[in-house]
């Protein structure tokens, strides 16, 4: 049996290759799991409060692994937008 060992940065680093290469390999653009930041933009609001109201409402699903932690679900996130999204007269 051979031993491989890696200093913590080389770890890491082929560890975020594998996910890009996995991320790649299988077309997934974007996590499942986003911060209040990303979601923030990608529903184009500034307002954290604004972000707040959607999940208390339960317009968006999200997660709390920790106290101080809110994670938000992409596809809930597209869900939302699709729902409303207003349809051209032409």
């Amino acid at each position: 049996m051979e031993v491989i060992c890696l200093q913590d940065e080389a770890f890491y680093e082929l560890i975020e290759e594998v996910v890009d290469r996995l991320k790649e390999k299988f077309q997934v653009t974007e996590d499942k799991w986003l911060t209040p930041e990303r979601t923030m933009e990608l529903l184009n609001i500034k307002s954290k409060t604004t972000l707040q109201n959607l999940r208390d409402q339960g317009k968006i699903t999200f997660t709390q692994p920790q106290r101080k932690i809110i994670l938000y679900d992409y596809d809930s996130i597209m869900k939302y937008l699709e729902n409303n999204t207003n349809r051209s007269f032409s």
